[in-house]
């Protein structure tokens, strides 16, 4: 026999062999001279079954006191059989109980068709993501994140992390608000604060010679935001780079990486996206409209925007629609925000200082990415400062960034969250998440 491990996945491999087999008890079906398990592993499941002839009499006969979801260790012979699902079937030699389930009823329902709750498979989301189609999720979203990094090493990219803890107006240059809108953290005695952006940092790290840095982390936004697409903790995709010629440099790389991301998971993924039932289209280009043509677009579809509004979620759904009808493409880049509604730090045309040169990343009707070229001209950085209110001596640590030599530059900020939620067309944002943080949620 085969002492070693197989998984799942692999037993067909065995035909006529004997092996072991580990995992969890999905189900159990008792016909009295034959008992059927169906084993659940990380690669997924095999059907074992025991024959009263064939195994002692008392193994046999402990096999119906085994809960669901208890933890076992199986021994058998991989026999041939066509009637099977699978085509073949794990007849059980030995049978150990390695952790019972000690629940009688368990206190969310793990079938494909589940009858509980979000809510409730949070409170359990370790048994959640035991359900195969969930546990795709997050496989899927690994794959999101490990060609995230290959994509952007390829392109030249270092990876850097940045400090979550800051002091107020640090975790985003120009942020001189009261902190209402930030989580306070107790450092010493000293008033910090969870850091909204890495922003300030890789702005930093670019003049420091890098050039090309990005960070892969957490953000926090003390926002009492209860919606599908908000949380109070996700995770950024930030990047920043030196030397652009303007805007269409940064989107050049998103767009790259974007189509990257969406054949390595159509690569890599195959059994977790017929385990879902989704197909990922790969963009073939990803259409860039200017803010003003959008506005003229969304006019003609009965939706008024004002020359400094932002685009709302409607009008983010209406843009998309029109870029899925007249392109066939799931992405889209709208340009140049009005400087009303954008940062400080944000370049702005010099034939049009109303507008920035900067853009949105949309992606089936919600914005994922934001990004542009910064001001790395301080004089002109100072003024725009000005006119929002801001002075720039009250920003040291930036300010000493600009004074010291700094390249054109420009970046962006992805999120992975709503990256995942809608490459896998989810209704929620939680979804995507393992353990979401929201304004009412901070367990477990």
């Amino acid at each position: 026999m085969n002492t070693e491990r197989i998984y799942t996945k692999d037993v067909s491999k065995y035909i006529d062999k004997e092996i072991t087999v580990m995992g969890w008890v999905y189900n159990i079906r008792d016909l009295k001279k034959i008992k059927f398990i169906i084993l659940r592993d990380c690669t997924g499941t095999v059907q074992a079954i025991a024959l009263s002839n064939e195994i002692d009499g008392q193994l046999f006969e402990s096999i119906s006191r085994i809960k669901p979801e208890s933890v076992v260790k199986i021994k058998g012979r991989v026999n041939e059989n066509k009637q099977a699902k699978q085509g073949y079937e794990l007849v059980i030699r030995e049978i150990e109980v390695l952790s019972p389930c000690l629940f009688n009823k368990l206190p969310i329902d793990l079938s494909p068709a589940t009858t509980s709750s979000l809510d409730k498979r949070l409170d359990n989301r370790f048994l959640d993501t035991r359900r195969p189609e969930i546990n795709a999720i997050f496989r899927i979203r690994s794959q999101i994140f490990k060609a995230t990094v290959e994509y952007l090493d390829s392109q030249g990219f270092t990876k850097i992390e940045t400090p979550k803890l800051t002091v107020l107006g640090l975790e985003e240059p120009g942020n001189e608000k009261s902190g209402a809108d930030l989580f306070e953290v107790d450092y010493f005695g000293k008033k910090v604060y969870l850091a909204q952006s890495p922003q300030l940092y890789k702005q930093m790290f670019v003049a420091g010679g890098f050039e090309r840095v990005y960070d892969i982390g957490p953000v926090f936004r003390a926002e009492e935001s209860h919606t599908t697409r908000h949380l109070t903790e996700f995770t950024g995709i930030d990047l920043e780079m030196a030397f652009i010629k303007n805007e269409n440099d940064i989107m050049d790389i998103v767009e790259g990486l974007i189509t990257h991301i969406t054949m390595q998971v159509n690569k890599t993924c195959d059994r977790e996206l017929k385990l879902l039932g989704k197909k990922i289209s790969i963009p073939k280009k990803i259409p860039r409209i200017q803010f003003e043509d959008i506005r003229k677009l969304l006019k003609d579809m009965g939706k008024e925007i004002d020359e400094e509004d932002d685009l709302d979620p409607e009008a983010e759904r209406m843009l998309s629609q029109y870029v899925k009808d007249k392109f066939d493409e799931e992405f889209v880049f709208a340009l140049g925000y009005p400087f009303s509604k954008r940062p400080f730090y944000h370049m702005r045309p010099e034939d049009n200082p109303k507008s920035t040169c900067s853009f949105d990343l949309l992606y089936n009707g919600i914005e994922i990415a934001t990004g542009s070229q910064r001001e790395h001209r301080l004089d002109i950085l100072a003024k725009q400062a000005k006119e929002k209110g801001l002075n720039l001596d009250n920003m040291p640590d930036y300010k000493k960034i600009f004074e010291s030599g700094c390249p054109p530059h420009g970046g962006v900020g992805l999120g992975l969250d709503r990256l995942t939620e809608k490459l896998l067309k989810l209704n929620n944002i939680r979804e995507a998440v393992l353990l979401p943080r929201d304004p009412e949620r901070v367990r477990p």
